[in-house]
């Protein structure tokens, strides 16, 4: 057996168990790659896929096995060559962020730019999803890191932290009924008021939308939701349409942009949310990256965060 096997073992696996998007991404064949496989099997004995003619379908139970063998010694190869690299090329590299639209746009942008001054030599790139999307681009190893506010934290292969801390806002219209009524002396938001009109809030997925729901449950109040999308920024063009009010999170209102719209807090009623950083476990992580991380959460040192992720 050889490292080629398990690279195409792994890759299939990954590719949904099509052989010809695995051998696409590798820069291969697809008969090169079905070929390799079967001589791996061979070696071990075992049949690691199931097989339905010449189509793959899926692992077998003692391919299951197989597959975790694979993947740790992968990890381990990319390991060595990221150790290789820290020392010979110790500034440069890259770093692949996988983000929602969110910290792409509000949050990253007060980050990134002192990062290049301090590694202009580090090539970045952001890879945009859900956060479901951003776990297995972690996993997969196509991104060094994830950063989300759902699903990281309960994706197993994963190792998170606290990023920081947020809470949602209403925005309305400078025209809108509760404009006007927020500038009464004592005037409290209460999810009844906000139920009260069509609503454009996240998609199911994003950016604390399971609290708004359990608020709303929890007092027996159905909402009209008109419109669902994955960024503040689609959500408060509605608003400003005149579709709804928007339920956005509070990092995304920009006062000094956002002048056509008028912010409500709304913490006390959905709660605080928390948006972490994840990892691949078991995966080395170059200097820069530590420090990037450090850089987004500014009451962790960089030592703390490293001794937060290599004791996991």
């Amino acid at each position: 057996m050889n490292l080629q096997q398990f690279l195409f073992v792994r890759e299939t696996i990954r590719r949904d168990f099509n052989l010809t998007e695995a051998a696409r991404n590798l820069f291969t064949s697809q008969p090169g790659v079905s070929k390799a496989i079967l001589e791996f099997e061979d070696e071990l004995g075992v049949q690691i896929f199931e097989r339905h003619g010449k189509r793959i379908k899926g692992l077998t139970k003692p391919g299951q096995a197989v597959a975790q063998v694979v993947d740790r010694i992968m990890r381990e190869i990319d390991n060595l060559k990221k150790v290789s690299d820290e020392f010979a090329k110790r500034d440069e590299g890259s770093l692949v962020i996988a983000c929602t639209h969110t910290q792409a746009r509000y949050v990253l942008p007060k980050v990134i730019p002192a990062f290049r001054q301090k590694f202009p030599r580090v090539h970045l790139a952001l890879a945009e999803g859900s956060p479901p999307q951003l776990a297995e681009m972690v996993l997969h190893e196509q991104a060094d890191l994830a950063i989300a506010t759902e699903s990281l934290s309960l994706t197993p292969g994963l190792e998170t932290l606290p990023c920081y801390t947020w809470e949602h806002t209403v925005v309305v219209r400078p025209d809108h009924p509760l404009a006007e009524l927020s500038m009464k002396k004592g005037f409290v938001l209460t999810l009844e008021h906000i139920a009260s009109y069509p609503i454009v809030t996240y998609d199911r997925a994003f950016s604390g939308r399971r609290s708004v729901n359990e608020a709303f449950e929890k007092v027996n109040l159905h909402p009209d939701i008109v419109l669902e999308a994955i960024d503040a920024d689609v959500i408060k063009t509605y608003v400003d349409v005149g579709l709804g009010i928007g339920i956005i999170a509070g990092v995304a209102y920009e006062p000094a942009r956002d002048t056509n719209l008028v912010s409500l807090p709304a913490g006390h009623l959905f709660g605080s949310q928390t948006t972490r950083i994840a990892i691949k476990s078991g995966v080395f992580l170059r200097d820069y990256v530590y420090t990037f991380i450090s850089m987004l959460t500014p009451e962790l040192t960089e030592e703390a965060v490293r001794e937060l992720i290599e004791t996991k």
